[in-house]
């Protein structure tokens, strides 16, 4: 992989195996139709959505696609992401499985009402 910092989440996916662009284009599609207004960036190299400030954040690892929702996103679906190994901030959903896609865009659309309500 090109360690260059990806100048946009389209060349950070570009850099993947195939496996790997397959599941981000498939969190990207899913966190863009959660969150339309957001905007596209990468922040600390890898895709971001932000909305006024980070809203969520991707990235694909040897073996899992992070997902960072941020501690609030994770607090609030403690249960749902208990499948998964899961820290304070992040959640790690394993290549071998479906990404659990309609619990992401759940997750982002809790994130968006929070930054509404900020």
């Amino acid at each position: 992989m090109n360690r260059r910092m990806p100048k946009d989440i389209d060349d950070y996916i570009e850099r993947r195996s195939e496996q790997d662009q397959r599941l981000l284009r498939q969190m990207r599609a899913t966190i863009q139709e959660a969150a339309p207004e957001a905007v596209e960036k990468i922040s600390y190299g890898i895709p971001t959505f932000h909305l006024s400030r980070n809203l969520v954040h991707f990235a694909a690892f040897p073996n899992h696609i992070g997902f960072y929702p941020t501690s609030s996103g994770i607090a609030a679906f403690k249960e749902q992401l208990s499948p998964y190994k899961w820290s304070k901030g992040a959640v790690q959903f394993p290549k071998d499985k479906p990404l659990p896609l309609a619990l992401v865009a759940r997750i982002v659309k809790f994130r968006v009402k929070q930054m509404r309500e900020r």
